[in-house]
């Protein structure tokens, strides 16, 4: 009876994880929709939507470390209570930059209203698609989906690049629009950290489930 109780309060743990990985979805979703369309209301939402975000992720934390000091768990249950508290932080940090990306919409409110030479919905969809793709390896043990998220890291990175180069060009033939280019970087930047994190979530399940560090493994392969 013990053990089927413990199974329950992980199956109960991983739930809350879902449903605390849709909140920082949404908040990237409305926060990107929020810049494209100038939408204060948006940028409300995505302001409740972190406060949703940081109650969840100190009932997470502390539900795990409950878990850790009463049951003591081995192998693959204790790394999987460890990769929760991982991904717990990175979700918190996803619902952070999305923040910061509502605060840069406050912010182009003030500017004259400009069509900068970056697919931020591109952008924006392909970081989201690394998340949805990242919990759905969680949700189903899958390893070998994590990896393609952590691969899909590079074109984010490529996008980023992109952005800033041309955000800069921008700024040099057209300095009266400098506040909107540089808005537009931090945007791009914030959205390339967002999948940093998705990655780092994707790590996290390779861990629970290989019982494998490999978070420098393609840096490496890199050199």
């Amino acid at each position: 009876m013990p053990r089927i109780h413990f199974q329950q309060q992980l199956a109960e743990l991983k739930d809350k994880l879902l449903a605390m990985a849709a909140l920082a979805q949404q908040a990237v979703e409305s926060a990107v929709d929020a810049y494209l369309q100038r939408d204060l209301a948006l940028c409300q939402y995505v302001k409740q939507n972190e406060t949703a975000i940081n109650t969840a992720q100190r009932e997470l934390d502390e539900m795990a470390y409950e878990l850790l000091a009463k049951e003591q768990p081995m192998a693959i249950d204790l790394r999987f209570i460890l990769a929760v508290i991982k991904i717990n932080g990175d979700l918190e940090r996803i619902g952070d930059q999305s923040m910061g990306i509502s605060r840069r919409t406050r912010d182009i409110l003030k500017s004259e209203e400009i069509e900068l030479p970056v697919d931020f919905a591109a952008m924006g969809e392909f970081a989201g698609r690394m998340i949805r793709t990242a919990i759905h390896a969680l949700l189903e043990g899958d390893a070998r989906l994590a990896d393609t998220v952590r691969e899909m890291d590079d074109e984010i990175d490529r996008m980023n690049r992109r952005a800033h180069d041309d955000l800069l060009k921008l700024i040099q033939e057209k300095p009266q629009y400098t506040q909107q280019a540089m808005n537009g970087l931090l945007v791009s930047r914030s959205l390339e950290r967002i999948a940093d994190h998705a990655s780092n979530i994707a790590t996290d399940v390779i861990f629970w489930i290989r019982g494998a560090d490999v978070r420098h493994q393609l840096s490496l392969s890199m050199d």
